[in-house]
């Protein structure tokens, strides 16, 4: 699958969330819980009407913006539209890049025990596509929130960075 992003056309290999997951299991096996530095990306994407689309976690997480780890090899903007897609069926170009965020505010710890600590590119992203099922098991639904109704997200985004 390509997608022509600034006349380069990103090539999205489909390795896929299993190759991801021994990648990362391989170093939990090393590791255990420790604090593991992770690049990620999000996405901000907004209906006509400006509202923010939030993906609720399955997991009984709560809310959060699509995003995911960057897998190996990938750059981020194949790991956004790829993330996106799995998250949300929706097929995205990313725009822009509103910001990267890390550091202490965004590490977490998962019902597991596993700690993590998010570098984040935050890329504002436009659909391209709509209509797709979302592929990922970590997904209960999507819904599209204002500025004023947002809920608690896990990792602490600015506001001015999602509504900008």
């Amino acid at each position: 699958m390509g997608v022509t992003l600034s006349g380069i056309q990103l090539r999205l290999a489909r390795r896929g969330r299993a190759w991801l997951r021994s990648y990362l299991t391989e170093l939990r096996g090393l590791i255990g819980d420790r604090l593991l530095l992770l690049p990620s990306v999000a996405a901000v994407v907004h209906d006509d009407a400006g509202k923010l689309l939030l993906q609720e976690k399955a997991s009984g997480e709560g809310w959060s913006l699509p995003a995911g780890a960057i897998e190996p090899g990938e750059t981020p903007q194949e790991a956004i539209i790829r993330e996106v897609m799995e998250e949300t069926g929706l097929a995205v170009t990313p725009a822009a890049i509103l910001g990267v965020f890390g550091g202490r505010d965004f590490r977490y710890t998962y019902p597991n025990g596993d700690r993590v600590e998010y570098v984040v590119t935050l890329f504002a992203c436009r659909v391209v596509e709509y209509g797709g099922a979302w592929t990922d098991e970590e997904t209960r639904s999507l819904r599209f929130f204002a500025r004023d109704e947002m809920p608690p997200l896990a990792l602490p985004y600015p506001a001015s960075a999602l509504f900008s």
